[in-house]
């Protein structure tokens, strides 16, 4: 493995730390422990001197400063602000290397952009106060720029299947349709987080009585607007309850389209590559699935609600990796 290659890999490993801290930073409510952007009350660190309280009382006079909430907002901000460097660093080097056939260029631009992109949306999520639409596309794009990061490293170390696989190629679309309904799963427990859903529907597998007659698909899609903040929610509870109840119901629909992509592909190709990937897809769906479970019956617990979080990230590079090794080893 070359420099590039490692490069590539710690970038891998530092994203997923980035996209773990702001789940963090969001499960423990500290997504506006500093107020303004990119500082926090003005500062480069949290204030906790005399002076800078002082400064903070004048400019901030109706905020508090809750010293554990803005350290893990900031940090987090720190770790992606070392993010985007790495990724600059990995463009410059792509570049530099463009003449050489096995080194994709346009693939690290892209992701160099959408941290550009990125940081704007952690600015709005910042100074909109949370507006649940902003939020959930930040989560979005960090699950992204961590998908293109993995995408590139397997690009530049994945071995070709000898010969190829003839009989995986023709379920590249299937490999596709299971990544897509990972990703609109994925997006629905985005929005879920970002309207504060989770606690709206405490019971299993329904949310209580008369989940059907309260359940409204009118109500979930709803953009909340004219709030001064956002922060634990502004939609009503019936809302909130049909945000997790179809969160549920797509998950359902996403593991019957999953395994059964996988079956098919099993079904027809014949490399080991291929089908661990198929398997590892699998174990990492049913360890999501109990993740889910668990959720609600030990009523939200952070660490639970971060390892799910984790795991859909892990479901999705496992999804992103199928479907790049029978599109390019075949």
């Amino acid at each position: 493995m070359n420099q590039y290659h490692k490069i590539v890999l710690f970038g891998c490993v530092f994203a997923f730390i980035v996209v773990g801290l702001g789940a963090y930073t969001r499960l423990s409510d500290s997504g506006l422990g500093c107020p303004d952007w990119p500082g926090c009350y003005g500062f480069l660190t949290v204030p906790n001197e005399v002076h800078e309280l002082e400064k903070v009382e004048t400019h901030f006079p109706t905020h508090e400063v809750d010293q554990g909430k803005a350290w893990k907002e900031m940090i987090h901000r720190y770790f992606a602000g070392t993010l985007g460097i790495i990724i600059l660093l990995i463009a410059i080097m792509a570049f530099k290397q463009r003449q050489h056939r096995l080194v994709p260029v346009k693939l690290p631009l892209l992701i160099l952009g959408l941290v550009v992109f990125q940081a704007a949306l952690g600015m709005l999520t910042v100074t909109m106060n949370l507006q649940p639409l902003i939020v959930m596309g930040h989560l979005l794009g960090g699950f992204t720029i961590m998908s293109l990061l993995f995408l590139l490293y397997i690009r530049l170390t994945t071995e070709r299947i000898p010969g190829g696989d003839s009989g995986a190629k023709p379920h590249y679309g299937l490999a596709i349709i299971a990544l897509s309904f990972v990703v609109s799963q994925i997006a629905l427990g985005g929005w879920l987080a970002a309207n504060y859903a989770a606690s709206h529907c405490a019971d299993f597998p329904l949310c209580g009585a008369n989940t059907f007659e309260r359940f409204s698909l009118t109500s979930i899609f709803q953009l909340p607007n004219d709030h001064a903040s956002y922060e634990f929610g502004v939609l009503s509870a019936e809302a909130r309850m049909s945000i997790h109840f179809l969160h549920r119901i797509w998950a359902m629909v996403t593991t019957f389209v999953v395994l059964w992509a996988g079956f098919k592909i099993l079904k027809d190709c014949y490399s080991t590559i291929i089908k661990r990937a198929v398997y590892h897809i699998w174990v990492v769906l049913f360890c999501q699935i109990a993740l889910g479970v668990s959720l609600i019956l030990m009523h939200i617990p952070l660490n639970i609600a971060l390892i799910h979080n984790m795991t859909a990230l892990l479901l999705l590079l496992s999804c992103v990796r199928l479907a790049y090794l029978i599109k390019s080893k075949c």
